[in-house]
């Protein structure tokens, strides 16, 4: 009997389990064994495994439960790393390698894949694709991404209702840091002309704070309320996140924002002793774990708002972080069919055929929705990412386009009504 290694990298999402399970019970059905690392790249270089089988309560269970069952990481391997787990998998005897996760995921795969050529080892690596962002190359969607969508798009429905029904101004922070993949994904839940989100923010187009607050503050005006989404990632000018000291300092320095600017500094975090803004284990500025964005957007609105009319103006922020990713309440049909697809595809040529490589979802438009997997080559999709296309953003840069709404329908599924 041979043996695969499985492990996940990366955030969790609402179907990574399912991808788990499509990979285990794949593999039953060949005769492979499978052994999952714990908590990723990291469990495989401590050696830390678990035996699964498809008939085994905790793969049957969690099949059709967010987060990651044997856990994921954070940890991005280096060159000595990827040595090191190749010297594992061989000590093990192991032939197959999936890996379940983003663009990261696939480099270290592909690292690892080229150690075991070069060694002239027989280990045949996988990446299967998963992210909530949809920001993977060759793949028409990932995995994780329709039900963190449907997730965001009912969220907003709930929310411009409300914002209706008491008006002020609502913003709501979305997860996306260079892609505006899950912002543009809010706009779906609009029912008719005028209702919100009205405005929608990406990492794609740089925004000033000025323009922003005045384009937020026209739609109050002209609907009466007004409801935003913004990408974490969303840029200024000078291509700087929003969230990031320098840009906050440069912007908020300036009448008429200049009275928030201690009270910013203090909610951030980012005293000039402190050296700039929290940043993560990738060296990324933090976003997600933080509310900083949407105090730093609603104190600026209120502000602004109360030079324009005088009077205060009711406006709330809110920040969706990890809820996008693992919501239990709901999933999206689509999302969950396809992420069991990819770990089961990503088997089938493994046992099947002597190759490696990435496992890319496609889509079929034409009529009816349909969507297939292909196999792809691991260097082209490790380490890149995939941003919107022009055609989904409308003129101005603050919304979708119908376009958009017809790739994005079938992913999702039926949203609230």
């Amino acid at each position: 009997m041979k043996r695969a290694i499985v492990a996940m990298g990366g955030g969790p999402t609402r179907v990574i389990n399912r991808s788990l399970f499509g990979i285990v019970d794949e593999a039953a059905r060949n005769g492979v064994e499978v052994l999952a690392a714990r908590h990723g790249i990291t469990g495989v270089l401590k050696e830390d495994f678990v035996a699964l089988t498809p008939g085994s309560p905790p793969v049957s269970t969690h099949a059709m439960l967010p987060g990651a069952m044997v856990g994921s990481t954070r940890h991005k391997p280096n060159q000595a790393d990827c040595e090191k787990a190749f010297s594992v998998f061989r000590g093990q005897e192991a032939h197959y390698f999936f890996y379940i996760g983003g663009n990261d995921t696939a480099e270290a795969t592909s690292i690892i894949n080229r150690e075991a050529k070069n060694a002239g080892y027989e280990l045949r690596c996988f990446h299967c694709p998963k992210t909530i962002d949809n920001d993977l190359v060759e793949s028409d969607h990932t995995p994780g991404y329709g039900s963190a969508a449907r997730f965001v798009a009912n969220a907003l429905i709930g929310d411009e209702l409300d914002v209706k029904s008491l008006p002020g101004i609502k913003i709501d922070i979305i997860m996306g840091r260079k892609a505006g993949w899950l912002t543009a994904a809010t706009a779906l839940g609009r029912r008719s002309e005028g209702d919100g989100p009205h405005l929608l923010y990406f990492p794609e187009f740089a925004k000033s704070l000025e323009d922003l607050i005045e384009e937020i503050l026209s739609a109050y005006e002209k609907n009466g309320y007004a409801v935003a989404a913004v990408s974490e990632g969303l840029h200024g000018p000078d291509q700087v996140e929003f969230i990031a000291s320098e840009f906050i300092r440069k912007e908020l320095t300036r009448e008429p924002y200049a009275p928030i600017m201690r009270t910013i500094e203090a909610m951030a975090g980012i005293e000039e002793a402190t050296g700039g803004p929290k940043k993560d284990a990738f060296g990324n500025v933090q976003l997600s774990g933080t509310g900083t964005l949407a105090d730093v957007l609603a104190a600026a609105v209120k502000i602004a708002g109360y030079k324009r009319y005088g009077k205060a103006v009711r406006c709330r922020a809110d920040t969706f972080g990890y809820l996008q990713r693992s919501y239990a309440g709901d999933i999206s049909p689509v999302d969950a069919e396809e992420a069991e697809m990819v770990g089961r595809a990503a088997v089938k040529l493994a046992v099947e055929e002597d190759t490696d490589g990435s496992v890319a979802l496609r889509a079929d438009r034409g009529g009816k929705y349909r969507s297939y997997t292909e196999l792809v080559s691991l260097e082209a999709v490790a380490g890149k990412e995939r941003t919107m296309p022009k055609e989904f953003f409308n003129d101005e840069g603050n919304g979708v386009t119908e376009a958009f709404v017809e790739y994005a329908k079938p992913i999702v599924g039926e949203l609230a009504r």
